[in-house]
């Protein structure tokens, strides 16, 4: 059985639709319930979507009242006249980009419709509905909770992947065989995907940055993902296990040991050049399988040179 649980969006609009109903309620507002609904159509996801849903919507309820008073009091109030008027506004918040705000604007639309008439007093009440009921949505919506700690857990996740791809690496070019099942391929894909995901939603949760170190991170943990996917099948399909796949498995052996959020990778970069000095120091392949398995291996040494490459451009997190 699923477990029953309560997002804080849920809470929010929940707590925001009572407390604007309460308000335009206090005020004695025609349609007062309408509020409830206008804060229920601006809570978003992201801080930055809430501002964008409140300009969209508060822009096209205005058109949508000005466009009611044309097509109402200068020619009729009746369904047919409702009809092409939608048929006229829909266009137009296509034409003006602020599509999203149709909803709310047809809640204004309707009420000035159901009250057959155009006044000053409905004027005002409409208004003050649009901002009881777009300002406590934005207002509601600018409580987001902290997602540094899952950040940081799907971090640590992926790094504990990678040491262990790695530390297999090393086994099989030691042993030439493992029982290892690549499992933490793809489920790294799986998890960067969704740290990439919430590392942006927190960058729209914050309405004057427009990067997060932590995006750059996992895009950057991402990239290095490829190029572990590009080494795998060049170290499985080795013909035979020569001198030089010792030397190579020490080294990874030695990163799986060091993978973290840290930006060792000038050091690292210094130990591969150790060992593609050893490289050139060992006697040429004596016969084919031999050479492939060589090639093959200088092969992974290069594309390890471009994951560090990539992990030393990495500025660092910024908590």
């Amino acid at each position: 059985m699923k477990k029953f649980s309560i997002g804080y969006r849920t809470l929010k609009t929940a707590v925001g639709a009572a407390l604007a109903i309460a308000i335009a309620h206090f005020f004695d507002l025609q349609f007062y319930t309408a509020a409830g609904i206008l804060t229920i159509l601006c809570i978003q996801p992201t801080k930055r979507k809430s501002v964008h849903a409140v300009y969209t919507r508060f822009v096209a309820s205005i058109v949508g009242m000005l466009l009611a008073w044309l097509c109402f009091e200068l020619i009729s109030y009746n369904p047919i006249m409702l009809g092409l008027m939608f048929i006229i506004f829909l266009p137009l918040l296509v034409s003006f980009h602020i599509t999203a705000g149709f909803v709310s604007s047809a809640v204004i639309v309707l009420h000035i419709y159901s009250a057959g008439h155009f006044s000053w007093e409905l004027l005002q009440n409409e208004i003050y509905l649009m901002l009881i009921g777009y300002g406590v949505g934005l207002a509601v919506n600018m409580y987001m909770p902290d997602i540094q700690p899952k950040l940081d857990a799907y971090r640590l996740q992926i790094e504990a992947y990678y040491q262990k791809i790695f530390s297999e690496i090393a086994q099989y070019l030691r042993n030439g065989d493992t029982l290892w099942d690549g499992h933490e391929l793809i489920e790294a894909a799986e998890v960067i995907n969704k740290a990439k995901a919430l590392a942006f939603q927190d960058v729209e949760n914050h309405l004057a940055r427009k990067s997060n170190s932590y995006y750059v991170y996992f895009d950057m943990r991402e990239q290095q993902l490829e190029i572990i996917e590009r080494i795998l099948p060049k170290i499985t399909a080795l013909p035979v296990i020569v001198q030089q796949a010792e030397i190579v498995a020490v080294f990874m052996e030695d990163l799986s040991e060091h993978v973290h959020s840290g930006n060792t990778a000038s050091h690292f970069i210094e130990k591969l050049s150790v060992v593609k000095a050893r490289f050139a120091e060992m006697p040429l392949p004596t016969d084919h399988q031999t050479f492939l398995a060589m090639a093959a291996l200088y092969q992974c040494i290069e594309e390890m040179d471009n994951y560090l490459a990539i992990k030393q451009s990495f500025a660092g997190l910024h908590k």
